[in-house]
């Protein structure tokens, strides 16, 4: 056995093995220690191997999924050897002492996860390949619980910002290759060929050209031969649901990195957790399908106008009619997940209630298409999904006659085949239930027969059908000529058999077996006939999920007082009482009636850059990604959480604020800080919206001064984006003297009777003061402390004012655009040297080892 084992650890290479024995799944050696100390179970041994105990753990098969999750979710990967063979077939093979063959059935990935107790369901689980093609990035994403892929081509540069758009559970590419993350899985380099991609891609789904489908790069090709071959690895050669590939272009959607990502916490809260995201400020989807599609808009905004006007105009159409968008989520709420339903009937994991949510959910989407159809002015983006909502009827119909209502989730002890649909099926199972009936009129007659009233037939897997009397009561049965047989002998009962009841158990295991077949066969043709139609069902779940998004953006705007936004081709951002959705939730739920302050922002191409001063806990950092998240809200097709909104198409989002250590590449806060900063200078453009918060701390004041002051004059003179830029830096107000688009603005804040009130109010003209150590008094921090610091300040201050302060001399520099065309002047070192050289002074070896320096000088020179 172990050498079986061994055998197949060596095939799973750096997965964990889970080896089936019987009703377990065990593992051994470093796998055992592993998986013991992840799910906290019991670590034993079996045997000795090397003279040495083996170790080894153990989990029920049926609870296995459970544990899997727990693993998956440690960032374990697990090959599962199953047995296949049964023990007779080994037997007839090899012998009675043969070992029961078992192989390598299935690779249990994080980006390969189709069981739905192994899957969140308001979540995507997406698995991403990505490789390089002349000098181009290409990257391949599917989702194989819905089959949704997508192919997209990048440059080298952008490759971060589009893996982070994706949020991919687990990544894959070429070994070797420079580029590729230490936490991405390394496959064959010959798996990410462009012509094997496009093959693989034809053979799936059964073409011979992919013009069909779109126009794809090799790069896209090469990604997706890459994925193809590793979803072909982790199911021994068989494929998941993939439906045809999406190419996406990359400037169809709203760009961002991943520190902007992080900086907005779209999808994930600082904290790690989906809790105080603004998804989940924003989803008020009812179904799971609509929360992934949620994310997936909010992920990936888009810029092409039309497109977010006709998502708009359905939440709108919507919005307005709250009877009718009542009654679509009621009816959406009960639908089943048949998207992830179809991904695990296709995969070959699907079981009868599966079939059965495909069934529920197609007939629900037909109500929904026969109730929408007939309503008027319909927006253009509901013409176009009320087709994918039917054309199933030929399906549900025979799902309908086949399938009993509540179809169970396991398909080994039947009754999932409805009565009447198979008439030799009906007449198994009548001939099962007469001998049932016939067993029990044996019981009751047994009873008479031999006097014992506590006789019972029962039944078990071991012994079959047996007759059951207590130990006291079964020497009566013993005798030869009883009629009874003696099968067990328990420490408080016997058990027999008798010749009538061996015929009626017979009959019934028969029957059974007869009957298991053919619900089996009819099985396997359902099946069959839901993975031909698998392009239109998935069509379906697409459009219910779309409608589910509309309808709680919908939900959302009218719970909020939230409106419509205009969006328009200018760079402009006009925001009346804007607000921060998570922000206001939040307040919401802490229940002190604490109401959130809102602001007005109005950006233009003449008023492009606010400067915003004020003191901390102001609400600074909360304006500028208020208004980062209405320009992502509204390019996602959704309401906007203000009073009114005019937002201009913005190609690019930037936010720098809030950065931290990234300890494990070696980066301090400045350093993060000044990388995303870099950043946002070199790829910002005229048409995109970009938010600074204090850029420049972190190192010494007058380092920081004037970094902030030269990123300042790049974004206002070099970049010429929309710009809100938070700063405690007053010198920086000189800037707008020379920079004639930008603003001034301040939180407001006051003192009251010694005590610092923040009024969250942005407010034109520089701030006065940062009230900093007002805010430390706030913090707790002791008296004697502030009072200390309090007359530090006053020093410093008094010296500012006699020496011209910290920009003193500032207003005389040229403009960033000027200084920049401005060459440093040339220094020539061997110039200098040579210049200030006393010849008469020097040795013949001293100017011979002066003559061997000065040419090494000279060497190093560019």
């Amino acid at each position: 056995m172990m050498e079986q084992y061994l055998a197949l650890k060596a095939e799973a290479a750096d997965c964990l093995l889970f080896y089936r024995m019987g009703d377990f799944f065990e593992l051994f050696f470093d796998d055992a220690r592993q998986a013991a100390q992840i799910l906290d179970i019991a670590l034993t041994s079996r045997g000795e191997h090397m003279g040495v105990p083996i170790p080894m753990c153990g989990v029920p098969v049926h609870s296995a999924e459970g544990y899997l999750a727990r693993l998956i979710k440690a960032g374990c990967r697990v090959a599962i050897a199953e047995q296949v063979e049964t023990p007779e077939e080994a037997k007839k093979r090899g012998g009675s002492k043969a070992l029961v063959a078992r192989d390598i059935v299935r690779f249990v990935t994080a980006g390969t996860l189709t069981e739905e107790a192994l899957l969140e369901p308001r979540r995507a689980n997406v698995l991403a390949a990505i490789c390089a093609v002349r000098g181009q990035v290409g990257i391949a994403a599917v989702d194989i619980s819905t089959g949704r892929m997508e192919l997209e081509e990048c440059a080298p540069d952008r490759a971060g910002a589009a893996l982070a758009r994706l949020g991919a559970s687990e990544v894959v590419g070429p070994e070797g290759w420079d580029d590729l993350s230490l936490d991405a899985i390394a496959r064959p380099g010959r798996d990410f060929s462009s012509d094997a991609g496009e093959n693989a891609l034809k053979a799936v789904h059964g073409v011979t050209t992919l013009d069909g489908f779109g126009a794809f790069s090799r790069a896209m090709l090469a990604a997706a031969g890459g994925l193809i071959a590793y979803l072909a690895h982790v199911g021994r050669g068989k494929l998941p649901l993939l439906l045809p590939p999406v190419a996406r272009a990359g400037e169809a959607h709203l760009a961002m990195d991943e520190a902007t990502r992080a900086s907005l916490e779209i999808l994930v809260a600082s904290g790690g957790t989906r809790r105080g995201s603004l998804v989940e400020a924003v989803d008020r989807c009812v179904t799971g399908a609509g929360a992934r599609q949620l994310a997936d808009d909010l992920s990936a905004p888009l810029t092409d106008r039309s497109a977010i006007e006709e998502r708009l105009a359905l939440v709108q159409w919507l919005h307005d009619d709250a009877l009718l968008r009542g009654d679509l989520r009621a009816v959406l709420r009960s639908l089943p997940d048949i998207g992830r339903a179809l991904g695990r009937v296709v995969a070959g994991r699907g079981s009868p209630r599966d079939l059965g949510q495909l069934r529920d959910g197609l007939g629900e989407a037909r109500r929904i298409h026969d109730h929408l159809r007939n309503k008027p002015e319909r927006p253009a983006l509901l013409e176009a999904l009320l087709p994918n909502l039917t054309g199933h009827g030929a399906l549900t119909d025979l799902f309908d006659r086949a399938l009993v209502p509540s179809p169970p989730t396991e398909r080994g002890q039947g009754g999932y085949i409805a009565e009447g649909y198979d008439a030799a099926l009906d007449e198994l199972r009548r001939i099962s239930g007469d001998a049932r009936r016939a067993i029990a009129a044996l019981e009751a007659k047994y009873r008479d027969q031999t006097g014992i009233a506590a006789l019972k037939i029962r039944h078990n897997g071991v012994l079959g059908y047996f007759i059951e009397v207590p130990a006291g009561r079964a020497d009566g049965l013993m005798a030869p000529d009883s009629g009874f047989t003696h099968r067990q002998t328990m420490a408080g009962a016997v058990r027999f058999n008798a010749l009538a009841l061996h015929e009626e158990a017979s009959r019934i295991a028969e029957a059974g077996g007869h009957a298991l077949a053919a619900e089996e066969a009819h099985f396997e043709e359902l099946v069959t006939q839901a993975i031909g139609a698998r392009h239109a069902i998935a069509a379906t779940a697409q459009a219910l999920a779309r409608l589910d998004v509309a309808a709680g953006q919908a939900e959302r705007a009218a719970e909020g007082g939230w409106s419509r936004p205009a969006i328009v081709e200018e760079a402009v951002l006009e925001i009346e009482g804007g607000r921060h959705p998570v922000v206001e939730a939040a307040l919401a739920d802490a229940g002190k009636g604490d109401r959130f302050v809102a602001n007005d922002c109005r950006l233009s191409p003449q008023d492009r850059l606010w400067l915003v001063g004020g003191p901390n806990m102001g609400g600074k950092s909360t304006f500028l990604r208020q208004n980062a998240l209405i320009v992502l809200l509204a390019q996602a097709g959704g309401y906007a959480p203000a009073a009114r909104a005019t937002v201009g198409l913005v190609d690019r989002l930037f936010s720098r604020v809030g950065a931290s250590d990234n300890l494990a590449r070696g980066r301090s806060t400045f350093m993060v800080e000044m990388v995303e900063t870099a950043a946002i200078l070199a790829q910002a453009s005229e048409r995109s919206f970009v938010i600074l918060d204090e850029v420049g701390r972190g190192t010494s004041t007058y380092d920081g001064l004037a970094l902030a002051w030269a990123v300042v004059e790049a974004v206002h003179g070099v970049n010429r984006c929309r710009c809100l830029f938070a700063t405690h830096y007053h010198e920086l107000a000189r800037l707008a003297e020379s920079c004639e688009a930008l603003s001034l603005h301040h939180v407001r804040a006051r003192e009251w009777k010694g005590e610092l009130v923040l009024l969250h109010e942005v407010a034109e003209g520089p701030a006065d003061r940062s009230y900093g150590l007002a805010v430390a008094k706030l913090a707790g921090v002791p008296g004697p402390v502030v009072a200390r610091a309090k007359s530090v300040l006053e020093r410093l201050e008094k010296a500012r004012a006699e020496s011209g302060g910290l920009a003193a001399g500032l207003g005389d520099l040229p403009l960033f655009a000027a200084a920049a065309e401005h060459k440093e002047e040339v220094v020539d070192a061997l110039r200098e040297r040579l210049s200030a050289l006393d010849v008469d002074a020097l040795s013949p070896r001293g100017a011979l080892d002066l003559l061997y320096e000065l040419k090494r000088e000279a060497e190093s020179l560019p």
